[in-house]
């Protein structure tokens, strides 16, 4: 099997963690030695029929339980939880490159190559967790990552404002602080995985930021107005809170007008 689009139907619709992560090194690796399969024949399947780990229970953002970093609970606690974003966002970049057929190479390329990331992420974390005396699926989880993309399952741009543009354009903005406070801690272990997330995330952050140009430039619609358009229709709340690390985003392929519209509040 060498096609990208069997391999991620596959990806999406088997809930063992393991070889989830088994199946998207081994794409990846396909992918790096050309030897994959780009051809698309193969119908999509409704997102309902994605499948998902029997744990970590699922809840409510308003029903997480808050923990404070200066406890050991607490630092499990926040681990486990980007662990969580981390397993959610390999799914994410599976759903992008499999829902949405008929873009150039380098768009199915690129998303496998961050859903690779994000699987090496998620191992890392993982593994940091059990030297926590914890697992992956022991506390609960935030259950509402997913509804970003049951929301956009037929909109690219709407997909790629809200979930590369928006949900992880966040971690730019909050994860250098949560780094300071592990550097003041005195965690190495877990500084040095919080840093290749983040540096990650902006050339995942920056992906997304092409690819959505590149689809307006291709249907005719002008940016920066799109993007502001897709975030008042699909994001809870009017649009993301403050504060916004500019330099980051900028980074990632923000524009000043962007970054301008959303400290407006």
């Amino acid at each position: 099997m060498n096609n990208i689009f069997e391999i991620a139907e596959i990806c999406l619709h088997t809930p063992d963690i393991d070889a989830k992560l088994a199946l998207t090194h081994r794409a990846y690796e396909l992918l790096s030695n050309n030897q994959l399969d780009f051809g698309s024949a193969q119908s999509v399947q409704p997102i309902s029929y994605v499948k998902f780990p029997e744990t970590p229970v699922l809840l409510e953002p308003r029903y997480m339980p808050k923990r404070s970093l200066s406890s050991q609970e607490g630092v499990r606690a926040f681990f486990h939880a980007i662990a969580h974003v981390e397993f959610m966002a390999i799914y994410l970049a599976w759903d992008l490159l499999y829902r949405f057929r008929g873009l150039p190479e380098s768009f199915y390329q690129d998303w496998l190559t961050v859903a690779d990331e994000e699987a090496q992420h998620f191992e890392l974390i993982r593994q940091h967790l059990r030297s926590l005396n914890i697992d992956y699926g022991d506390l609960p989880a935030h259950g509402g990552l997913w509804d970003h993309a049951v929301e956009t399952s037929d909109h690219l741009l709407a997909r790629l404002a809200m979930v590369p543009r928006c949900m992880e354009a966040r971690g730019l903005d909050v994860t250098p602080a949560i780094i300071a406070k592990f550097e003041t801690r005195g965690d190495t272990a877990g500084e040095a995985i919080l840093n290749r997330i983040l540096t990650d995330e902006v050339g995942h952050v920056e992906r997304g930021s092409y690819w959505f140009k590149y689809v307006c430039a291709q249907e005719g619609l002008e940016p920066e107005s799109q993007f502001q358009a897709l975030i008042g229709q699909y994001y809870r709340g009017g649009k993301p809170k403050g504060p916004f690390n500019r330099t980051l985003r900028k980074s990632a392929g923000f524009s000043d007008a962007e970054i301008d519209w959303l400290e407006a509040g």
